[in-house]
């Protein structure tokens, strides 16, 4: 199906560098048009990230038109480099690069993710033929005028997602899809046609030929989509999650005590949807807050309890993330907030002291994800307010007590004074002096003094490394049991 199409007059929005190329082929004597998913994001009026050409052209051919270009594949896509021009119509930076692909079509694909070969074709029908939605397989040329041989644009105004052609075929091509058509449902909140529906949850087992890498970037554009609770239950819905991610589900028809009317898994759902952070870390934290419940769980209905679930969830999101090869600074992020997603504070009880030690364990940089992973939290419990009274007054403590010393590094004595004025040796004593320290100053910020830091470690001086490492864990380990027996209160702020 070929049309003039005016809608949103799409070609207008299409940079200069990319017409450049299309007219350089289209005066050449080829075919040439922009192709899958920059196509489809111009149709419902989203900007594109990338820009994808697609030509009759072969690789040779494009390389002899822009000599400037490479081609270092066996897929027919030759780089070409551009000079990116800005809305003012000047150049921005130098050698950007789009690629321009050869129309090609693909044999069997053995190790369900990459064409056993390729060849080429001399038909736009061919090439959008092999691809994987409907929505994906749409073309267009430099003259507005669109390819759309499998009604992608209907499916569009309709908000499904559908397979181009036989959608157990696609899947058997490359398995990573199914979880692809659950990505693009959640980020355009899009229904799923029924035949690829029921073609994802028949070859479910497929995903086990795909690699962490890949199933997790798929999931981390599905947590960070606007629509991210659609997203994990078709997961769930279609037997994909079991696949990856099965501590999730064990949260399934495990009912919670008086503080909610939802399962756990609902609730993490709820809460990963209400998180108003845009923050991978933090929003995997509000998925994951909870996911050490059904294992800690005590009792039975409304009266159980899951003392310490905070530690579980952190233990298995630590695991989980591992397992799904994200980087380590999101996993030790993620995890953190996990572990402290639990902290307690009331306006009448909890001190000044008590402020700066949550702090102190969290980072004051970390305290607006914390923060971020409560509000999810709380208004995945069903409560209206993301923010009550109570949560105010802790924002409001936490920058009244920012100044004062929440970390070794804001003690007035440190290790180089220790080593020239007070003739410490280098070594692992110094900082161990320095945690007993802070310890007392979040008790006493008055105490931050260098005459009356000074007298301590000097009284500290011959006490061997064990001992001090001990003294500084006993303090913590007796604040963190006071902060255990605030959390198990019943009035403790969500």
């Amino acid at each position: 199906m070929v049309f003039r199409y005016h809608e949103r007059h799409m070609i207008t929005k299409i940079p200069q560098e990319v017409k450049n190329i299309l007219r350089t082929l289209t005066e050449a004597g080829f075919e040439a048009y922009i192709v899958g998913g920059c196509v489809r994001d111009l149709t419902i009026d989203h900007a594109p990230k990338d820009w994808d050409i697609t030509t009759n052209a072969r690789p040779e051919k494009i390389q002899e038109i822009f000599p400037d270009s490479f081609y270092e594949n066996d897929f027919g896509t030759v780089g070409v480099k551009v000079v990116p021009f800005l809305p003012t119509g000047k150049p921005d930076r130098e050698h950007d690069v789009i690629e321009v692909t050869t129309y090609r079509i693909e044999s069997t694909y053995s190790d369900k993710r990459r064409p056993d070969s390729v060849q080429f074709a001399d038909s736009i029908h061919d090439d959008l033929s092999r691809r994987d939605f409907t929505m994906n397989a749409l073309a267009l040329d430099i003259h507005n005028n669109l390819i759309d041989p499998f009604g992608g644009l209907e499916d569009m105004h309709n908000k499904l997602i559908r397979c181009v052609g036989d959608a157990h075929e696609r899947f058997n091509e490359d398995a990573l899809r199914m979880i692809r058509a659950i990505r693009f449902a959640a980020r355009l909140h899009f229904t799923i046609a029924p035949e690829t529906f029921q073609a994802i949850t028949n070859n479910h087992g497929l995903l086990t030929h795909v690699s962490m890498e890949r199933i997790s970037d798929e999931f981390t554009k599905i947590v960070m989509s606007d629509h991210a609770r659609h997203g994990i239950q078709m997961l769930h819905d279609t037997e994909l999650l079991q696949h990856f991610l099965p501590e999730l589900e064990e949260g399934i028809d495990v009912e919670q005590n008086h503080h909610h009317t939802l399962t756990v898994w609902e609730h993490n759902l709820e809460a990963l949807q209400h998180c108003p952070s845009k923050k991978l870390e933090v929003r995997l934290a509000a998925l994951f807050h909870d996911i050490g419940k059904p294992a800690s769980k005590q009792g039975l209905g409304r009266d159980c309890t899951f003392y310490n679930h905070e530690y579980t969830s952190a233990r298995m999101t630590k695991e989980i993330l591992h397992r799904l090869k994200y980087p380590k600074k999101i996993i030790d992020r993620t995890v953190l907030l996990v572990r402290n997603h639990m902290f307690y504070y009331s306006v009448d009880e909890v001190t000044e002291t008590a402020v700066r030690r949550i702090i102190t364990k969290v980072g004051l940089e970390n305290m607006k994800d914390l923060m971020d992973v409560r509000i999810g939290d709380r208004l995945g419990s069903g409560t209206k307010k993301a923010k009550p009274y109570k949560l105010r007054h802790f924002e409001y403590m936490i920058d009244k007590v920012s100044n004062d010393p929440i970390s070794v590094k804001m003690l007035k004595l440190n290790g180089d004074i220790m080593i020239k004025d007070l003739k410490f040796s280098p070594g692992p004593q110094i900082g161990a002096i320095l945690n007993v320290l802070l310890a007392e100053v979040l008790d006493d910020p008055s105490k931050n003094t260098l005459e009356h830091l000074t007298q301590r470690a000097l009284l500290l001086k011959n006490e061997n490394l064990a001992t001090l490492q001990g003294l500084a864990k006993e303090k913590i380990q007796e604040k963190r049991e006071e902060d255990d027996q605030n959390i198990k209160k019943k009035h403790w702020v969500k």
